[in-house]
């Protein structure tokens, strides 16, 4: 059923998908020990029924289609996983090293590019607030 969607109804979802995903993960700082499916799924629901509209613009018997449902979690699942393995930039990295320098404060590991976005953006924050 998804691969049947329009294709920008299915660009939708997986930038929907990647957006709540990233957003839940900063929610959490990152402490991927703290992930719980359960909430993320909240999150998930919540995003889609108020503010995605590719929802909005699914017919009802699709939206209560269990395969549909089936594949919409498998998605979720494909671009978690391509969200957690798209390695950080040299760039970011590079700007980590730096602000955790004139911070003052230990490395900080990251493992993809999205956490990298999210301590390049509490680093610059602190920097901010030393000022």
């Amino acid at each position: 059923m998804l691969k049947n969607l329009p294709h920008g109804t299915k660009i939708s979802i997986s930038r929907s998908i990647a957006f709540v995903f990233e957003k839940y993960m900063n929610q959490i700082q990152w402490q991927e020990e703290q992930f719980d499916p359960a909430v993320f799924m909240q999150h998930w629901r919540q995003y889609i029924e108020k503010q995605a509209a590719w929802f909005h613009s699914l017919d009802e018997e699709i939206k209560q289609s269990p395969s549909f449902h089936q594949e919409l979690a498998a998605k979720i699942n494909e671009i978690m996983e391509k969200v957690l393995s798209e390695k950080p930039t040299e760039e970011q990295l590079q700007t980590i090293e730096q602000l955790t320098k004139e911070l003052q404060i230990e490395d900080i590991p990251v493992s993809c590019k999205a956490e990298a976005n999210y301590y390049i953006e509490q680093l610059q924050e602190k920097k901010k607030q030393r000022v």
